[in-house]
């Protein structure tokens, strides 16, 4: 078993027990490593945000919060390839692209067969031009939208023009390839979007931001006929308007 598959494996291992803890020597005799080996795939999970925990003492051991993890899923095979499509397509600059990757690289640690290689050539086959946009950046984006608190960032528009704003994040839109912020800017007391690869600095803040629908911020915009992906969307049935393009969307919507 190469690493890849034994931390996901590791995982899985916790959550069958969870929340009972198990120990490091237990963990190496299930996977037939060393408990130095265990114990650094244990810290490695850690660190890159899996909620494993440790408990010393007697009756200790390592655990996770069951709540934070999802239960074993089955997909056919052309499920399987379709993830792994769409996680390969996912532009290297997008939001979230770094998640995007890790999931990828969980799901196919754990397929095995025909499946596992079926989808694994198939995302070789997929290619991308991504649109450049800070690495910094995303990342405060991200976390202002997760966490639902105030961002401080720094716009230059399609002017030129530069500005300093405190934006309440309500959502992110995707058009023609670039990426926007959709928030309530304090600044303005107004919607607006602002384009990923436009933002020259973002910082998060401690501030809770007041929760907005996005829908109601695109509402008058050239955007107010964005829907959710069909991917994302509630498996119920309803007529969807189909996505349009917004060439206009940065005059209709100003930052």
């Amino acid at each position: 078993m190469n690493r890849t598959a034994r931390l996901y494996a590791l995982v899985e291992e916790l959550r069958a027990v969870a929340p009972q803890p198990l120990t490091v020597a237990a963990l190496a005799a299930r996977f037939e490593v060393s408990t130095r080996t265990v114990q650094r795939d244990l810290q490695a999970l850690m660190e890159t945000g899996v909620p494993v925990r440790t408990t010393p003492g007697r009756g200790g051991g390592w655990s996770i919060d069951p709540a934070m993890t999802l239960p074993p899923i089955h997909f056919t095979a052309e499920e399987a390839s379709a993830l792994a499509v769409a996680l390969a397509a996912t532009d290297v600059f997008a939001p979230y692209a770094g998640a995007a990757r890790t999931a990828a690289q969980k799901m196919v640690a754990s397929m095995t067969g025909p499946a596992s290689v079926a989808a694994q050539e198939l995302a070789t086959r997929i290619v991308a031009l991504p649109a450049p946009s800070d690495a910094t950046v995303r990342t405060a984006v991200e976390q202002a939208l997760t966490t639902n608190t105030v961002l401080r960032l720094s716009y230059t528009d399609a002017a030129g023009r530069e500005s300093n704003r405190m934006v309440e994040p309500a959502g992110l839109l995707t058009v023609d390839g670039r990426w926007y912020l959709i928030a309530w800017c304090r600044t303005r007391r107004a919607g607006r979007g602002f384009r990923l690869d436009r933002i020259t600095a973002a910082t998060p803040t401690t501030k809770q931001a007041h929760p907005h629908n996005l829908t109601e911020l695109l509402r008058g915009s050239a955007a107010a006929d964005a829907v959710q992906p069909t991917t994302l969307a509630p498996f119920t049935p309803r007529a969807e308007k189909p996505m349009v393009r917004l060439p206009g969307f940065e005059n209709e919507l100003p930052a």
